[in-house]
Formats: structure tokens, C-alpha cells, sequence
């Protein structure tokens, strides 16, 4: 028992784990997004334990079964934070962040680091790139119509 604690391995999983989780989170969290750094974190840590836990116990350290349960059940906490307002959906981005969070702590969990921090990075980039793209052609639209009500058909 005492030795599994003492195992750098076990520290670098989750020392990973929570980097992963931190870098995802603090971007939800600035966009004050239900997801933010502590749930982040926790996603990512407990879907490495989950799959760490699995690889250990297992005979042929295989956790295939794991890991198709940890898909189902995490898509139960990602619907959760699915919402309909008024005919509107939302959170819909945010419970896919959740799902992608648990698949990078179970690259982690198998020591797929790489992976799971290129995983990482794409989804920053992914969450970011689409946020300033929806700004510029915000902003493009904006223009455009204030310049067509302001010039009458004047050209």
C-alpha cells in the first residue's frame, strides 16, 4: 500500500493530471463557465485514478472494461450541466469539455502523456480559436450592417 503512494509514477500522473486539468478549467473558468479549474481538475485526476486503478487490478493490466464505463458514466455528469432555456440549449460545450477531460486523464491513467497533453492543447485551441473567430466575424457582421442602415442604399 505504502509503496503504490511513494511511487514517483503515481505523483506524475497526478501532478499531470492536474495540470491538464488547471490549464482546461482556468479558460473555462475566465469565461465564468459552469466547468471551471476545481471541476476540471477533479475530472481529469479521478478518470486517471479510475483507469490507474483498472491497469493495477486487472490480470493482463487490460482496463478496456474501465474505461467504457467511465465514458457512460461521465456522460451522465456532462448532461448534467445541459440546460434548456426557452426552446435554447445550452452547456452543451461545457459537457463536452467534461467528456474530453476524462478521456485525458485516461491517457494519463495509462501513461499516455504525450497525448494527453496534445489533447490538451487542442482543446485550448479549440475553445479559444472558435471564441476569437466568433468575435471577428461578430464584429465583420457588425460593421456591414451598420454600414448598409447608414448608407441607404447609397453607393
Amino acid at each position: 500500500m505504502i509503496h503504490e503512494i511513494l511511487d514517483s509514477s503515481f505523483w506524475i500522473k497526478i501532478l499531470f493530471s492536474m495540470f491538464c486539468g488547471f490549464i482546461i478549467g482556468v479558460e473555462r473558468q475566465l469565461r465564468g463557465k459552469p466547468v471551471g479549474i476545481r471541476t476540471s481538475i477533479l475530472i481529469t485526476m479521478g478518470s486517471m485514478v479510475f483507469i490507474t486503478l483498472a491497469k493495477e487490478l486487472s490480470s493482463d493490466g487490460n482496463p478496456v472494461r474501465v474505461l467504457g464505463q467511465l465514458v457512460t458514466g461521465i456522460g451522465f455528469l456532462g448532461a448534467g450541466v445541459i440546460m434548456n432555456k426557452g426552446g435554447l440549449v445550452t452547456g452543451m460545450t461545457s459537457a463536452a469539455v467534461i467528456w474530453l477531460l476524462a478521456g485525458i486523464g485516461a491517457a494519463i491513467g495509462i501513461q499516455m502523456y504525450g497525448v494527453a497533453l496534445i489533447i490538451c492543447f487542442v482543446c485550448l485551441f479549440v475553445l479559444t480559436g472558435s471564441q476569437i473567430l466568433e468575435d471577428v466575424f461578430k464584429l465583420l457582421r457588425r460593421g456591414v450592417y451598420e454600414r448598409l442602415k447608414g448608407d441607404k442604399g447609397e453607393d
